[in-house]
């Protein structure tokens, strides 16, 4: 009996480097005609993580060489307040990607402060009008982290067509824009999720498991097919031996052992996130100028 090969090691730390490399190129192109990128971010709140992941894309945007526009905003604002700096974004021709960072606080609409976006700005993919061409086929601002996982999964399998994949989870943010991204790519894909009946027997089908639900260690190792890519998404904070730990939704000590290649956690999917915003608003100002796309950083 043959051994199994080992499991790839899909790191998305050094495959984000390699993304941020090629829109700093891009970029330093579009220096030349007199044309620089840039990304306003606004926060309102003083969330720690959301502060934590603000400075780390303003960091990575000038970086990248583009403009970094903050925006933090006490979490006393009022929704008509936050809705009249994004039509001044909107209106600004030296914006071309706008993000809100979530969560917002309770007193705020989450869904109409998305879509107050001009959709043409939505580098983060969420406005309803990104959401419906990206279901429909259409050309689309594709949500960052699906579009880092298709990114990590073109580079390893090549031409994803007619492979059986699995998206576990539902969220907008997400599971359903992963699924419509692998339909695209021609797989033929289920969508599963916390309620969904016979969930291990599913995953055991499949070719492709991207796992993107928030329940640490959800996907066992033997819920794995042998050879299988996985996508792990999760990122949950777990106690375990009185230390923090950063865990995913895949079981990865046990699934490493199936897997033909797996995503660590930390270092897999998430470093792909900021990545592809970068991407997207280079996108985003390629389009407004009516310039060619850079090619590989959009779906």
């Amino acid at each position: 009996m043959n051994a199994m090969p080992e499991t790839v090691l899909l790191d998305g730390k050094a495959f984000a480097a390699r993304i941020r490399a090629r829109v700093a190129a891009h970029v330093a192109g579009l220096a030349d005609r007199g044309l620089v990128p840039g990304l306003a971010v606004v926060l309102v709140g003083e969330d720690p993580a959301s502060q934590v992941y603000i400075r780390n894309k303003g960091i990575q945007t000038r970086d990248a060489g583009m403009n970094s526009l903050e925006h933090k905003l006490p979490d006393t604002t009022s929704q008509a307040e936050l809705l009249a700096l994004i039509d001044r974004l909107n209106a600004d021709p030296a914006v071309h990607g706008i993000l809100v960072q979530l969560p917002l606080p309770g007193h705020m609409d989450a869904d109409a402060v998305i879509n107050a976006i001009d959709p043409a700005k939505d580098v983060d993919g969420f406005h309803i009008l990104s959401a419906g061409r990206l279901a429909t086929g259409q050309r689309a601002m594709v949500p960052c982290t699906p579009l880092g996982c298709l990114m990590l999964l073109r580079d390893r399998l090549g031409d994803l067509t007619g492979l059986n994949a699995v998206v576990i989870g539902r969220s907008n943010i997400v599971g359903k824009p992963m699924a419509h991204l692998l339909l695209a790519e021609s797989c033929t894909v289920t969508i599963a999720h916390s309620r969904t009946r016979d969930i291990a027997d599913i995953c055991r089908r499949a070719d492709i498991v991207v796992a993107a639900v928030g329940r640490p260690r959800l996907v066992k190792g033997d819920w794995i097919k042998p050879g299988a890519t996985v996508i792990d998404v999760g990122i949950n904070r777990v106690e375990q031996d009185g230390k923090a730990l950063l865990v995913g939704d895949v079981d990865f000590a046990n699934a490493i052992k199936a897997a033909g290649a797996i995503t660590p956690v930390p270092g897999g999917v998430g470093p792909m996130t900021i990545a592809c915003l970068l991407a997207n608003t280079l996108t985003a100002c390629c389009r407004a100028h009516g310039l060619p796309e850079p090619e590989g950083l959009t779906a």
